[in-house]
């Protein structure tokens, strides 16, 4: 059941109460959060980089306006799949009810053809376009389709916002919160971390966790690594991963440098 549903799903959040990051987007006074008191959203294009909470926002949208949502990968849609989308998107629209949502993930990977099929039920306002995209629009969503939507932009998460991530994830997880999980230099694993941006963002989580039930101890890494230690540590069938002992008389004398950097070697 719930054993069976990655980390990443069962933490994503449901209403955007729960939503963490995107600041100057979301919060009092911010643009979304003005846009969605309206009761009416613009199409849209979400531009950030991966894992920054982009195909959540868009279901978020939907459940916070209370109306339906058609979703599509640009990986493996054609024309053929945006019609039928559109289609679909037109039946659930009832006399004077709000347009559906279309979330189209990636949407960048659309060929100039396929994102012209788009802009009759734009236009027309059959459907409220998001598309999400890791790639700059300007050069990738064709100008007329651009023109037509509002583009917001995602920015990494911050430090902060990670660490909440986190402990959201050890302490409202229904699998996880049955263990006793404490975190440990986090900021030092942050810092040492690959996925570090040294001009100040962070691009991917890394952390340090130790379970008390059996003392494992989990190496830094990008957010899916994460996930999947996380996954073993919470159904208590993790190997001893690392143990990497910075107090005295556990690896005294060693920088933590050194020894995460030989933790990661090992992994």
């Amino acid at each position: 059941m719930s054993e069976n549903i990655p980390l990443a799903e069962r933490m994503r959040p449901r209403k955007l109460e729960e939503y963490i990051g995107q600041s100057h987007l979301l919060g009092e006074g911010k643009v979304i959060t003005n846009v969605l008191k309206s009761g009416h959203i613009p199409s849209m294009i979400l531009w950030g980089p991966p894992g920054t909470g982009k195909t959540t926002l868009a279901g978020l949208f939907s459940e916070s306006l209370n109306v339906p949502i058609v979703s599509l990968s640009a990986i493996n849609s054609g024309v053929k799949d945006i019609r039928d989308a559109i289609e679909k998107a037109e039946r659930l629209k009832f006399f004077d009810s709000k347009p559906p949502i279309l979330f189209i993930d990636e949407i960048h990977r659309f060929s100039k053809s396929q994102q012209d099929s788009l802009l009759g039920a734009v236009e027309k306002g059959i459907v409220k376009l998001i598309g999400a995209t890791t790639e700059n629009p300007s050069f990738e969503v064709i100008p007329a389709l651009l023109s037509r939507c509002q583009l917001y932009t995602l920015h990494h998460f911050t430090v902060e916002e990670l660490e909440a991530i986190v402990k959201r994830a050890i302490e409202k997880d229904s699998l996880l919160s049955k263990r006793s999980i404490k975190i440990e230099e986090f900021q030092a694993l942050l810092k040492y971390s690959p996925y570090h941006n040294l001009e100040g963002g962070i691009q991917y989580p890394a952390t340090l966790v130790t379970t008390a039930d059996t003392d494992d101890r989990v190496v830094p890494g990008h957010s899916f690594k994460f996930a999947a230690q996380l996954q073993a540590c919470q159904s208590g069938t993790a190997p001893t991963l690392i143990r990497i002992e910075t107090r005295a008389g556990h690896g005294a004398g060693k920088p933590t440098a050194k020894i995460i950097e030989e933790a990661a070697d090992q992994m």
